[in-house]
């Protein structure tokens, strides 16, 4: 690949998912900056956390909205507590997957959206999820605070007990002057760069931080076609969408080549 003739790729994720996708993208052979636009903090209150390892082992599901809702609540784990085998888990994507595997879950108690589904977000796992019987089942929703709620409203139809607790803050992140020269830099030369938005309040973040009206000769690619619907409306003059993982990223990337 050359990546010369390829943009430099600026990746909002939070904080240390971003770090972890220009690591990725660079031993891929392309340039990469994380520009981080979505702030993540840990809840002051743990006491919620731990009774929720306590309640585990009356759950049927616990669904984790993310990799930041996996890292915190495991990071809140009572030294005495193991996760229960017969307990399942549920992620809407690969990153969160991957994130409850390392934390510790068997491979076969992780629900997550077929291979080969078209968006990986809530709907797709659904999809998995919506063949099995819930009726009378509790299941435990760790997210953030805030956030759709759309995928606990059809378990809760589907005649599930549904609980959520937070596990971490969404918050817009600090906008230093490395940011700013990250924003200058993409706005000076929009043919070289390109903004890889995974969240549509990243945008909004993006917006608030560096102004509105900015990104009019700006490409993004965007990993749900909700977050691209929010990209065009921020008026980037280019907006392609690419499923998460990285291989669609990358090969979204190439597609832009001159």
């Amino acid at each position: 690949m050359n990546a010369a003739r390829l943009p430099r790729v600026i990746v909002t994720r939070p904080a240390a998912q971003a770090a972890a996708a220009v690591r990725q993208l660079e031993a891929r052979g392309l340039d990469a900056v994380a520009l981080p636009l979505i702030g993540i903090a840990g809840v002051g209150d743990v006491a919620p956390l731990v009774a929720a390892w306590g309640s585990l082992a009356s759950r049927r599901l616990v669904v984790f909205v993310s990799v930041n809702a996996v890292l915190h609540f495991f990071a809140a784990r009572p030294a005495t507590m193991v996760w229960p085998n017969e307990v399942l888990t549920a992620a809407p994507g690969p990153g969160t997957a991957a994130a409850l595997r390392t934390a510790g879950i068997d491979p076969a108690a992780v629900i997550e959206p077929a291979e080969d589904a078209e968006q990986l977000d809530s709907e797709a796992l659904w999809r998995q999820l919506g063949e099995r019987d819930w009726r009378g089942a509790s299941v435990l929703v760790v997210c953030g605070d805030g956030g759709r709620d759309w995928l606990a409203e059809q378990l809760a139809a589907a005649g599930a007990a549904v609980e959520a607790v937070a596990a971490y803050a969404r918050r817009s992140p600090a906008f230093d002057a490395a940011a700013h020269r990250v924003v200058d830099a993409a706005t000076a030369e929009p043919r070289a760069h390109v903004w890889l938005f995974s969240s549509s309040e990243a945008i909004g973040h993006l917006e608030a931080n560096a102004g509105t009206g900015r990104w009019g000769d700006s490409a993004a690619i965007a990993t749900h076609p909700r977050i691209a619907a929010r990209a065009r409306q921020a008026g980037f003059a280019t907006v392609r969408e690419a499923r998460p993982g990285l291989d669609d990223v990358i090969a979204c990337i190439q597609s832009m080549r001159p």
